[in-house]
């Protein structure tokens, strides 16, 4: 009986697992189809069943197949450069989709805030962000170039059009009175972190100060543009205040590019540019300088011209014109750049390896050549469960830079039109019987550096328990920077001592080295509820930076060819052999509460300590508030028809600078140069400074967000203010102390204020025809508001309580007198004379008024077409600030024509002289420190254009081909009187106009 149970059991359950399985079978079907994007396959993206763990990928035809279980199925399509979409199959077998129109929203855009990353639509914090479409292919070795008018709120100026120079980057304005004017490190440099590895900031080399403004090499030069993915500056409170002390002038993102797609894609980059100066100044002719020099002359009561003035004299020809602007710098000078890279993987693992060279030539002379090698490699792995996940990525590059040693930028405006030829017959140096200074002598001597960086990041995460995280983020960054001076005696005339032998060459050669390691352990805890949503980040940083430097200078060879050996040197020089270490230590914190996806709060703290500060201010803490309203969630604008996003968000807290070099806080020594009894003295040089501490920097900002008709039109507008206080200056002290300054902390505050806005919009989203547009302008404003004590200090001279912290005190320029025909400017003393500080009162402001971009991309068919106008709008120095005296023996802008006269009494210069007159000397001496100096600099720029096809291909070997026309700085309109309205100092060569064509391919 209790077998027949059994039986009958067996029998029911046998029944009943058909049925389920005939039913299950009955529910199961197979849709298929294609997903194309810009009407073409679209690979790797990613097809699921909500609610499934069913997963399939499009094949490299865009192809797929998915095994769906329900009824009426929702399917998800996710890729990484597209918005996810959801797809309800009803009745379907084939279900084919375009991703060629969703451009990610603002609901989807991810941005990296460094310890975290967040949606664009919740971040509370000011973040801009350049991505790799807007950066890549462009024919630039330093990315910046090509993000310049993109970003509001981030000034960039280029500070050379020489290959390898650096840049000054101004986040919301200079928090700092410390700059490489009155110290020895620029205080307002934004902290660099890439692949989360700080990176410190320029390289300060020591034989550039006649080549690159500042001395200043960046360190984004390392990295190739095309291997960067995006970058992203944090620039409120609310995303700084978590990197604490290195926080307050802003932190620079780069994230480099990661392997995505699991199929193997070979790209091949290639590209060849021209480029050449993009303005010069209209400077006279020979007939116009010689009545120049002859009125120059009379006008001194000379009636016999001075035998050293071979111009007029007779001793050159006088028939001979040359426009040596363009003679000289008229050159074109030619790169390239090529770049493989190889990425791919499986479901798990990804991983990416880009090799790229690339060459550019200087149109000083092209035998001058920048070279930089780059590898960039990256491996991703996350467990099928998606619990673990690990990401290494290495950069390695290498830079070769051999560049003429002085510009000669300036020496091609002054240079006398009927100077004599440059070269002889037999192409050696013409010195025309020793009549004038030969200016290509100058590329005898040359600067070469060798930049070596390695950079390792290893970012490990690994989910221990439900919405519970631990986290490693660890990396090194090495860099080794080795430069060579060379000024051998062919730089001089042969006729002269030191132009005759080698025993006065000169080579100079400096190392710097950096080795920093940083490890930062962090837990996370994340919970998600039905009206809640909580987030908490707790980390510690670690971070160790050795540098050393050494330099040595050896003058006399036996040759010019021992110059690379200054042990050959008879006279060899060690400079100071330094090793300074810099120690590191944080711990931070980040809480993120959201309440029905409409208010969400940000909270961010960090303690930090650093060995650069006295034992009394070792550490600082450092915190920010975010808050964040997403009034489009709420009722009354849910069903809104224009607006689709709305957001009001603000923010409020502290950040930090610690960028003022190591050991400042310590009695410093120098060596001494004099020998006593055979021992070297030392002399004191910086005074012990125990409550040396940092400088602070307090910030407020709100912003609205908006998107309308669908986020077709996006809108950002943001008000923000600035305080950076506890200032770090040389404060007076008594002349018996011997020394005339301590560093110390003053309760001086800056401020910088200022609105931004921004806005994008897509007018037009068709099938074979696209348009995006973006405009982005910037108003900051700086001003210093305190410093105790300026009146009587030596800064009194610099700086006045209520102005920008960039002014220039002037004497006012009133003109010509026309009875003495003599320049007048304003006494305001009434004393009788012109003199400072008592006449120099009008304060001139050199600060940006207003700034930004305006950017376009259009799509027709297989055609692409962008073009970026980047706009600036201030006073600068212009070139009567450097003018030498008109008359004297050196050339002139067009405009020194406009000379006074009884016949001409509007003219803006006095009658020429040529020098012998030591009150016209003076007086020409406050002309270029007079308003006169100070004008309009203001520039609209074509800063890039770029037109791309897309080959129609159908082939198995090649997936992609796309040709490249690109142009930079292609035009520029000012009014300014002066060789490029661009510039951080005068006198060098400015940026330059480049045309280039290229390719990229794919398979």
């Amino acid at each position: 009986m209790k077998n027949s149970y059994y039986k009958i059991g067996g029998i029911f359950f046998g029944l009943m697992l058909t049925a389920v399985s005939t039913n299950t079978k009955a529910q199961t079907r197979t849709i298929s189809g294609t997903v194309t994007a810009s009407n073409k396959p679209l690979s790797g993206v990613s097809i699921s069943q909500e609610g499934s763990d069913q997963v399939t990928t499009t094949s490299e035809t865009g192809t797929y197949r998915l095994e769906v279980s329900a009824e009426n199925p929702i399917l998800l399509f996710r890729h990484p450069d597209y918005a996810e979409e959801r797809i309800k199959a009803t009745n379907q077998t084939v279900v084919n989709i375009s991703l060629e129109q969703q451009v990610k929203g603002i609901e989807e855009v991810i941005l990296n805030a460094g310890y975290y990353k967040v949606k664009d639509k919740e971040r509370t914090g000011s973040i801009a962000k350049v991505s790799a479409k807007d950066i890549e292919n462009q024919p630039v070795t330093n990315v910046l170039s090509a993000a310049q008018g993109r970003m509001a709120g981030v000034s960039i100026t280029q500070n050379s059009g020489t290959p390898g120079g650096g840049f000054d980057v101004q986040i919301r304005g200079r928090n700092s009175l410390r700059n490489l004017t009155n110290s020895e490190i620029d205080g307002n440099q934004p902290l660099y972190v890439i692949d989360g590895v700080p990176v410190g900031g320029s390289v300060t080399s020591l034989y550039t100060a006649t080549i690159f403004p500042a001395r200043s090499i960046n360190p984004l030069n390392s990295i190739s543009p095309n291997d960067i993915e995006s970058i992203e500056i944090l620039k409120d409170a609310d995303a700084t205040a978590i990197y604490g002390s290195r926080g307050a002038n802003g932190v620079i993102l780069v994230n480099t590019k990661k392997g995505k797609s699991k199929r193997l894609i070979t790209t091949l980059y290639t590209n060849y540019a021209l480029s050449s100066v993009a303005s010069r100044m209209k400077m006279m002719n020979t007939a116009q300088y010689l009545d120049m020099r002859k009125q120059a002359f009379t006008n001194d009561g000379i009636n016999t011209y001075p035998v050293n003035s071979y111009d007029i004299n007779g001793v050159w020809d006088q028939n001979r014109n040359t426009d040596w602007a363009k003679y000289l710098l008229g050159n074109t000078a030619s790169s390239y750049t090529t770049q493989l890279s190889l990425s791919g993987g499986s479901e798990t693992t990804s991983f990416l390896l880009s090799l790229g060279h690339s060459e550019q030539g200087s149109i000083f002379r092209d035998d001058f050549r920048y070279r930089t090698n780059t590898i960039n490699g990256s491996i991703s792995h996350q467990s099928l469960d998606k619990m673990f996940q690990l990401t290494l990525s290495n950069i390695f590059s290498k830079i070769d830079n051999n560049v003429i040693r002085e510009d000669i930028s300036r020496s091609a405006y002054l240079l006398s039109p009927n100077a004599p030829v440059l070269y002889q017959n037999d192409g050696s140096l013409n010195w025309e019987s020793n009549t004038f200074n030969n200016p290509v002598a100058l590329y005898n001597s040359t600067y070469e550096n060798d930049n070596l960086q390695f950079i390792s990041n290893l970012n490990v995460q690994y989910e221990l328990l439900k919405d519970f995280r631990i986290k490693l983020n660890g990396g090194i960054n090495y860099n080794t920077f080795e430069e060579w001076a060379f000024q051998p005696n062919t730089i001089y005339n042969p006729a002269t001592a030191t132009g005759q032998s080698s025993i006065y060459s000169r080579t100079s050669k400096n190392n710097q080295n950096r080795f920093s390691y940083i490890l930062e352990p962090q837990i996370e805890w994340s919970r998600t509820g039905e009206n809640h949503q909580i987030s908490v980040l707790l980390g510690s940083s670690i971070q160790n930076e050795n540098n050393n430097s050494g330099s040595l200078v050896g003058v006399g060879f036996d040759s010019n060819q021992f110059m690379n050996n200054i042990s050959a040197a008879k006279t060899r020089t060690i400079g100071n052999q330094i090793t300074a270490e810099y120690r590191y230590a944080a711990v931070f914190g980040r809480i993120n509460y959201q309440y029905q996806k409409k208010y969400i709060l940000n909270l961010t703290g960090r303690r930090d300590g650093s060995s650069r500060f006295g034992p009394n201010n070792r550490f600082a803490n450092f915190g920010a508030v975010g808050a964040a309203w997403l009034v489009s969630n709420e009722n009354f604008l849910k069903e809104s028809k224009w607006i689709s996003f709305a957001k009001l968000r603000g923010s409020l807290g502290t950040a930090g600078s610690d960028n003022i070099g190591d050991y400042q806080y310590l009695d410093n020594y120098t060596v001494s140069t004099l020998i006593y009894n055979n021992t070297a003295g030392l002399l004191p040089s910086k005074l012990f400074n125990p409550d040396f501490s940092w400088e602070k920097t307090t910030k407020l900002e709100a912003a609205l967000e908006l998107g309308i008709l669908k986020n077709t039109i996006n809108l950002t507008a943001a008000w923000y203010r600035n305080r950076s206080s506890n200032q770090l200056v040389g404060i007076q002290l008594p002349v018996v102390t011997g020394f005339s300054s301590v560093l110390a902390n003053l309760d001086a505050t800056v401020e910088n204020s200022g609105y931004e806005f921004e806005l994008g919009a897509r007018p037009f989203r068709g099938k074979d025809f696209s348009w995006e547009t973006s405009f982005n302008i910037s108003f900051p404003k700086n001003k210093l508001l305190s410093f105790p004590g300026l009146e009587g200090s030596t800064y009194s001279n610099r700086y006045v309580i209520g102005e920008s912290t960039s002014i220039v005190k002037l004497y006012q320029f009133e003109g010509i007198n026309p009875t003495t025909g003599l320049y007048q400017f304003t006494d305001y003393n009434g004393d009788g004379k012109i003199s400072s500080p008592n006449d120099n009162k009008v304060i001139g402001d050199t600060d940006v008024k207003f700034f930004g971009g305006w950017n376009n991309s259009f799509r027709l068919k297989n055609w692409d077409f962008s073009f970026l106008f980047q706009f600036v709008k201030r006073d600068n120095f212009n070139y009567n600030r450097t003018m030498l005296m008109p008359g004297s023996m050196n050339n002139q802008p067009v405009e020194v024509l406009n000379v006074w006269s009884s016949s001409n009494p509007s003219g803006v210069y006095m009658p020429y002289s040529s020098g012998a007159d030591g009150t016209k000397a003076s007086l020409h001496t406050y002309f270029q420190n007079s308003t006169a100096s100070l004008s309009d600099a203001s520039f609209i720029r074509l800063k890039n254009i770029q037109v791309v096809y897309t080959l129609p291909l159908e082939s198995e070997i090649f997936k992609n081909v796309k040709i490249y026309l690109q142009g930079q700085n292609l035009l520029t309109i000012t009014k300014y009187f002066g060789i490029d309205p661009e510039f951080i100092a005068s006198g060098f060569l400015p940026p330059l106009t480049t045309y280039s064509m290229g390719a990229q391919i794919s398979f």
